[in-house]
């Protein structure tokens, strides 16, 4: 069994540790999730990363009470929903959050999606700033904001996000975002790290993992970590879990790396943050 001592951290700009590979719940039923977690800490993960809109909180918080991993050495997030942005309804949201994970507080809470056409989330992020002072969340950080959205909560808002969590992958690198992330000290997470599973069948993706006797989701889930970027890749298939935690025995060469860049398509696989407004 992998350590989970070998997987990389990174220092957020406040101070919080986060593990750079995680384990993600999006799409995965509520019924299932404490078993598919439990699995993932079993494997060596200390990330797990839900959202209210998931459903599958409550399950995430009983396989950490039940995996007999202490409750610090799992770093866990989870966002806000659309409908509850506001201040008022943040905080609420919040402690409803809490309540089903039963962790007592959360490591990192995210805004899930910017909303621009309602107009809420400075507002909304006022609410997150008290919750990170009042110590229900260690950081406080975004997902799904474009360059736009971060521009205004650096001018607007006390404290910047630790994180951005986006679609991100070779057909969709963000280099215009990642750029302003980096030099604003916000770390970059991905969502849909593998596009939805759309990239493993790629010829590069396959000869990058022939050459290194890996799966297309290593090489993918590799080239990730060495962009720097955190990364939760989402299986529901306990082999899977193991694969793609088996990360840090193998290193992508330059011309690895170059070879993915050129596959950047500026494709989505989910929904444009500009123009999305579910809530």
């Amino acid at each position: 069994m992998t350590n989970a001592t070998e997987v990389p951290v990174l220092t957020l700009h406040d101070g919080v540790e986060m593990p750079q590979l995680g384990f993600g719940v999006f799409q995965i039923p509520p019924e299932e999730t404490q078993e598919r977690v439990e699995e993932a800490l079993a494997t060596g993960y200390r990330h797990v990363d839900t959202a209210a809109a998931y459903r599958n909180e409550a399950g995430v918080g009983a396989a950490i009470a039940a995996s007999g991993v202490r409750r610090e050495d799992v770093f866990v997030t989870t966002k806000l929903w659309n409908s509850a942005q506001g201040y008022d309804s943040t905080l609420e949201a919040f402690e409803k959050s809490i309540g089903r994970l039963g962790t007592g507080h959360v490591d990192l809470y995210l805004i899930h999606w910017p909303l621009p056409s309602r107009d809420l989330f400075l507002e909304t992020w006022r609410a997150f700033e008290r919750i990170r002072e009042e110590g229900g969340a260690r950081s406080i950080g975004v997902s799904n904001f474009r360059v736009e959205d971060l521009e205004r909560i650096e001018q607007e808002a006390e404290q910047r996000p630790t994180v951005n969590q986006i679609e991100l992958h070779p057909r969709l690198q963000q280099a215009e975002l990642r750029a302003w992330h980096a030099d604003h000290d916000v770390v970059t997470e991905a969502w849909s790290p593998l596009a939805q599973g759309e990239l493993l069948e790629d010829e590069t993706i396959a000869t990058v993992a022939a050459h290194h006797e890996r799966t297309p989701a290593q090489v993918i889930l590799r080239w990730h970590l060495q962009l720097g970027n955190v990364v939760i890749p989402k299986t529901a298939t306990p082999e899977r879990i193991r694969q793609n935690f088996e990360l840090f025995d193998f290193t992508l060469s330059e011309d690895d790396m170059a070879a993915i860049e050129r596959l950047d398509a500026g494709e989505r696989t989910g929904p444009d943050p500009a123009t999305f407004s579910v809530a």
